[in-house]
């Protein structure tokens, strides 16, 4: 990467992800999550005081060196075990089947492949296992005037933010990858420009 990306980045991603009207949303889709969880795109760890006291141990997937130097405190102060167990969420360093549970957060906006994170997601949990997600993307299909500015922003987003995309679908990543959507909300969050704040919070099962 470069020095942007690889210095600048990470910290604009710690500032703005670590905003309080983040909180009830970490707290809400880190509610059920259990046993062993791989967290991909764990950035610098502002989902860790969420994790449920059923979660035994956290795998985090993280390419930044920059974002797990900035999660150290966070990671120190963990009641749950948490190690830094890969760089690529398209590339996950596990056998099939070893975890009970999944979560991402803000995180398919920027792999590169996101469908190919997905599939290797579904690979290492077990069946019936969950992926827990919030995320943000494309806006909903009535809302033609958002889409048609996340088009026109798209390209200043990805050069600005590490490669965010604004019009991935999450629901249909999801369900390409061959997960079943069991729980969703969908919404805009409050007080943000539209285009830059269409989120889908929810649970996937793998069967």
């Amino acid at each position: 990467m470069g020095w942007y990306a690889d210095q600048v980045v990470p910290r604009i991603v710690n500032a703005a992800c670590g905003a309080r009207i983040a909180r009830p949303l970490r707290r809400r889709v880190c509610a059920g999550l259990h046993g062993d969880v791989v967290e991909i795109g764990f950035g610098t760890g502002h989902n860790v005081p969420y994790y449920p006291s059923a979660v035994t141990g956290v795998a985090a997937i993280e390419p930044s060196d920059v974002g797990w130097r900035l999660a150290r405190d966070r990671v120190r102060a963990s009641a749950v075990p948490v190690r830094r167990a890969g760089l690529d969420g398209q590339s996950l360093p596990f056998e099939d089947d070893t975890f009970d549970t999944a979560l991402s957060t803000w995180t398919l906006c920027t792999i590169p492949d996101a469908g190919a994170a997905l599939r290797e997601v579904r690979r290492v949990l077990k069946p019936g296992g969950t992926l827990h997600f919030v995320e943000h993307g494309l806006a909903p299909e009535e809302d033609g005037s958002v889409r048609r500015w996340q088009r026109r922003l798209e390209p200043v987003n990805r050069r600005l933010l590490g490669g965010c995309h604004l019009t991935r679908s999450t629901v249909g990543m999801l369900e390409d990858a061959g997960f079943v959507i069991t729980a969703l909300d969908v919404f805009y969050e409050q007080g943000a420009p539209k285009p830059l704040a269409a989120f889908s919070l929810g649970v996937a099962l793998s069967p």
